[in-house]
């Protein structure tokens, strides 16, 4: 477990470092060296604490080093830049994607992960690439986006800010904004102004997105610390102590997957329910890919504190996972027993815990203690999907109605008092011969 920790801790630095061939990829500089690179890149996306990545480390070094000059290797931590994922849809770590003529379309590496494979896949996807130019086929990979081009937006959903009305516009208002300071003259700004049209469009009713003429309001050029232009300042919804600056990506794509993740890490955390009826049970599990369910102790065994501590440790977990739309439900041992059964959940005891996957007919069970690092080691093992799911023996049974915990310590049942039996006039036994 501490090994774990340690590993989650780990930085990108500490993976690859200005000594290795890899070039450390991040949001800020991924279109520029990749997409907009005629050169063929092979990218690692990773996650620190992803023990199969670190195996990978060494080989991934040694391919960067025997192909420096020829292809160019990256590494992405994608637990680090969430929106580098959502991109290109990484679903697993490590997952190693190819660039090459089509940079819009990158290749899944579906090879071995050994330094000699990894060699031989680059140097295959370079030569396709050289045989294409050779034959008047293009293979020229600039201005590549990763989003497979973007959709004509609407310039006037770009709000023009000005000095006099920019407080009241941004700054006093719930929405969240993002704002391109600008010069007319500025090339950048006029190749930025139909992505950001686009992502405005795309975005409207989310978030507000403006502009600024800087060299018409130098006031609130200076006022943010503009120096260079485009520049790009978040302000985030509700109140706005500060902006913060924007280092994403300038496709439409990017810009409207930067608002959604921070809409994404704002949002209220997923409800934890009490599994009341079946309707609860189809809505968070049987509608949804995956559902959380757990099963605790009575409340004779652990009083409303301790069930309120259980409680609070699902609500942790919902709102570090709420990204992945999981649903989260609960009951207590024996409330819904043909459940368990059917799960095979609390059997060795509770509380008890599984990830369950009802179209797909599968379950995962929990096997550590009912702790937030347990609970989190075991979801970053179900998303990674390195723990192989059990299939249901017994079909998932409808629910029965259940009342509703009122939140207070439980009672035990009243015994019958049985003290004034010395008052009661029995009649003697009769005996039959």
């Amino acid at each position: 477990m501490l090994l774990l920790v340690a590993a989650f801790l780990t930085t990108a630095q500490a993976f690859y470092s200005s000594g290795d061939a890899v070039e450390v990829l991040t949001p800020a500089n991924f279109d520029a060296k990749v997409l907009n690179d005629d050169s063929v890149w092979v990218v690692e996306f990773y996650a620190p604490w992803c023990g199969h990545c670190q195996q990978l480390t060494p080989e991934w070094k040694k391919a960067a080093k025997a192909l420096k000059g020829i292809v160019k290797i990256g590494a992405a931590d994608v637990d680090a830049h969430k929106e580098l994922g959502g991109r290109f849809g990484i679903q697993g770590f490590p997952t190693i994607k190819i660039f090459a003529g089509d940079k819009k379309k990158p290749i899944d590496y579906q090879s071995q992960r050994s330094a000699n494979a990894i060699v031989a896949e680059a140097l295959k996807h370079a030569q396709t690439v050289a045989q294409d130019r050779l034959a008047g086929r293009g293979g020229s990979s600039s201005g590549g986006s990763g989003s497979g081009g973007s959709k004509k937006g609407n310039p006037a959903d770009v709000i023009e800010l000005t000095s006099s009305i920019f407080d009241k516009e941004v700054l006093d208002s719930k929405d969240m904004w993002l704002v391109e300071f600008y010069a007319p003259w500025c090339g950048h700004c006029k190749k930025l102004a139909p992505e950001w049209a686009s992502a405005a469009s795309t975005l409207k009713g989310k978030a507000k997105l403006g502009a600024v003429d800087a060299t018409q309001f130098p006031d609130l050029a200076q006022r943010y610390g503009v120096r260079g232009y485009p520049t790009i300042k978040y302000f985030p919804a509700g109140a706005k102590l500060d902006a913060e600056e924007y280092d994403g990506g300038r496709s439409a794509g990017d810009i409207v997957q930067f608002v959604e993740n921070k809409l994404e890490q704002f949002a209220e955390p997923p409800e934890i329910r009490e599994l009341l009826n079946d309707d609860v049970f189809t809505e968070e599990c049987r509608e949804k890919s995956i559902c959380i369910v757990s099963i605790l102790p009575d409340i004779l065994d652990t009083g409303a504190k301790g069930r309120n501590e259980y409680l609070a440790t699902l609500l942790a977990m919902g709102d570090k996972y709420k990204k992945r739309k999981f649903g989260w439900v609960w009951s207590f041992a024996g409330e819904q027993d043909k459940l368990e059964a059917s799960l095979e959940l609390g059997g060795a005891g509770y509380p008890a815990l599984a990830a369950v996957n009802v179209k797909k007919n599968a379950v995962l069970h929990h096997r550590g203690g009912f702790s937030k690092d347990s609970i989190n080691e075991f979801l970053q093992y179900v998303i990674a999907g390195r723990i192989a799911p059990s299939v249901l023996r017994k079909e998932v049974p409808k629910l029965r109605k259940a009342t509703p915990w009122d939140g207070k310590d439980g009672q035990l049942p009243v015994e019958e008092d049985y003290s004034d039996l010395d008052d009661v006039e029995l009649e003697p036994l009769k005996t039959e011969l």
